[in-house]
């Protein structure tokens, strides 16, 4: 399969790595965003999963697809992907879906749809299954700018975070045809606390952050009671139960070690500077 490679969502933080490493190792590539802007290549179009009628353009030609697994539109993009000819789909999903005490939860429930919808497409399709992504930790970045503090819930929560450039070498090992383990729960190195993950910022920024604990009533409070934040809230309920392990898929699939949540917070500081 020597097709090109269109990544839906060139700009987001798992995509842009994507299309990154695919050119870099030789790959034609389109990247799809929903709005133009100054300076995009010829090699970026528009593209909506919520409108059919704009994926046909941007799948034309292409053997294979990058897609972030879509709160809607899952059954559009099927339809068009089919009508195009596409020959293989890699699914950026959720590790969630591979959790037992993940089931009912709204996030993993969505993955787990999107999922369905595929496998039940007849296209050949291949899930990339990250469990908690590094990336998470910028939610804490306006915060340590403004006051140097981060507020949680359950501090002591324990996972283990992935680098968003990790994710998307697994996802292009995929797209290339390799990578035995692509599937697999998908992690960073180690474990380490939401306390300990903030230290790190604080000596990254060379400055004391702050924690301040909220309880979970006061947490929904402040930042909004919503469907998909009591989610979150039960996935860090369980990580503080020991349910967010640490798994060697990303070494497995790579051959070397992922980045530490250290070495992300170094490509990032300037966000929470």
């Amino acid at each position: 399969m020597d097709g090109r490679i269109l990544v839906i969502g060139a700009r987001g933080g798992v995509g842009r790595h994507v299309v990154e490493q695919l050119v870099a190792a030789g790959r034609r590539v389109r990247g799809s965003v929903r709005k133009l802007a100054a300076g995009d290549s010829a090699d970026v179009v528009v593209a909506d999963l919520t409108k059919p009628d704009t994926l046909r353009g941007a799948l034309d030609g292409v053997s294979a697809v990058f897609l972030y697994a879509p709160t809607e539109g899952a059954a559009g993009f099927v339809g068009a992907a089919k009508a195009a000819g596409v020959e293989h789909v890699v699914l950026l999903s959720s590790g969630s879906v591979l959790l037992p005490a993940a089931v009912g939860n709204l996030i993993a429930e969505e993955h787990r749809a999107v999922e369905r919808e595929l496998a039940e497409s007849g296209l050949r399709w291949t899930p990339i299954r990250p469990l908690v992504l590094a990336n998470n930790a910028l939610n804490w970045a306006g915060s340590v700018r403004d006051e140097r503090v981060v507020r949680l819930v359950h501090a002591d929560a324990v996972t283990a975070p992935v680098h968003e450039r990790d994710i998307a070498a697994v996802a292009v090992a995929a797209l290339l045809g390799g990578g035995e383990h692509v599937s697999e729960l998908l992690t960073g190195p180690e474990l380490l606390s939401q306390e300990r993950q903030v230290e790190l910022i604080g000596e990254a920024v060379g400055a004391d952050v702050r924690i301040e604990e909220l309880p979970p009533d006061q947490a929904r409070a402040r930042f909004g009671g919503s469907a998909a934040f009591d989610a979150v809230l039960e996935f860090i309920a369980a990580a503080r139960a020991g349910g967010s392990p640490a798994t060697a898929t990303a070494e497995r699939v790579l051959g070397r070690p992922p980045a530490s949540f250290a070495e992300w917070v170094d490509d990032h500081v300037d966000e929470f500077r």
